[in-house]
C-alpha cells in the first residue's frame, strides 16, 4: 500500500491529536501520541517531551517525561534527573534549542552527561522547541537525528507548529482543573461554615448562652484537642464526641 503524503499524515496527525482531547484527557498520553507523530511527519530518529509542572504545585521545578520510544523516554528522564539537556534548557529560558550536534564542543560544554547518554543511544543531534502560550511554557520537545547533519529549518517550522498546538489543550486542562479544586474548596468552606453556625446555634439554645460565646466554645475546644473546628461542629451536631450538647462547658 503506497505512503500517505505528507500533508495528508499531517492532516491526519492534528485530527487524531484533537481527538486525543476528548473524554478523559491524560497529559502524558497526548504528549506521547505527539511525540510518536513527529516522527512520522518530520523524517527524524526519535522525539521527546518534558512537560514543566504547573505553578505553585508541590512538584513546580520538576518535569514529567515521555517520548516517542523507550531510549527517549529514559534519556529525557535521565536529562530531569541531570537538570541538562535541550528540553530543560528550553523550560528554564522559554527559548528554542537550534540543531546542533551532539559532538559540538558546545553542547558537550552546555550538557556534558545527557550529550554522552544520547551519542551512546545512537544519536547525532538534536534541536528543541517549547511548548508555549503566550508568555507561559508549560513544556518543551526535542527532536532527534541518528544521521549526520541537524534538524532543518523545515523540520523546525513543522516541530514547533506541533509544539504551539500541544500547548493549548495542556493548558486549558490546568485551568480546568485548577478552577474545579477551587470549586471544591469553597464547597468545602461553605460546608463547614454551615456546619459551625448550626452546631453555634445549638449550643447557644442548650446552654442559653449568646452565639458568640458559643463560637468561642467551640473555637476553644477545637484548638485544645487541634481539631478543626468544622469537625467538633459536626461532633455537636451528631451528638457525639467531648463537647456533646447536654454536657457543660469546659
Amino acid at each position: 500500500m503506497p505512503e500517505q503524503p505528507r500533508e495528508e499524515r499531517l492532516a491526519a496527525a492534528f485530527v487524531e491529536l484533537a481527538t486525543t482531547l476528548a473524554g478523559d484527557f491524560d497529559d502524558i498520553h497526548f504528549l506521547r501520541t505527539l511525540s510518536e507523530r513527529c516522527v512520522d511527519l518530520l523524517d527524524i530518529a526519535a522525539a521527546g517531551v518534558a512537560l514543566a509542572a504547573p505553578r505553585n504545585s508541590r512538584a513546580e521545578g520538576r518535569a514529567e517525561v515521555t517520548g516517542s520510544d523507550a531510549r527517549i523516554r529514559s534519556l529525557e528522564r535521565n536529562g530531569v534527573d541531570w537538570g541538562e539537556g535541550p528540553c530543560q534548557d528550553c523550560l528554564r529560558t522559554g527559548n528554542p534549542v537550534e540543531g546542533i550536534a551532539l559532538d559540538h564542543p558546545d553542547a558537550n560544554a552546555a550538557w556534558p552527561r545527557f550529550t554522552l547518554r544520547a551519542r551512546r543511544l545512537g544519536f547525532h543531534s538534536v534541536a528543541a522547541t517549547p511548548l508555549r502560550v503566550r508568555d507561559e511554557v508549560v513544556g518543551a520537545l526535542s527532536l532527534f537525528l541518528d544521521r549526520p547533519g541537524t534538524p532543518d529549518p523545515g523540520q523546525l517550522r513543522l516541530g514547533r507548529a506541533l509544539a504551539d498546538f500541544a500547548a493549548i489543550p495542556i493548558l486549558q486542562q490546568r485551568e480546568l482543573r485548577r478552577q474545579m479544586r477551587l470549586t471544591e474548596q469553597l464547597e468545602t468552606a461553605l460546608e463547614s461554615r454551615i456546619l459551625v453556625e448550626q452546631a453555634k446555634g445549638a449550643l447557644a439554645q442548650q446552654r442559653r448562652i449568646t452565639v458568640d460565646e458559643a463560637f468561642a466554645l467551640l473555637r476553644d475546644h477545637a484548638r485544645s484537642r487541634r481539631r478543626r473546628i468544622s469537625a467538633v461542629a459536626r461532633d455537636v451536631l451528631d451528638g457525639t464526641g467531648e463537647l456533646s450538647l447536654s454536657e457543660p462547658a469546659d
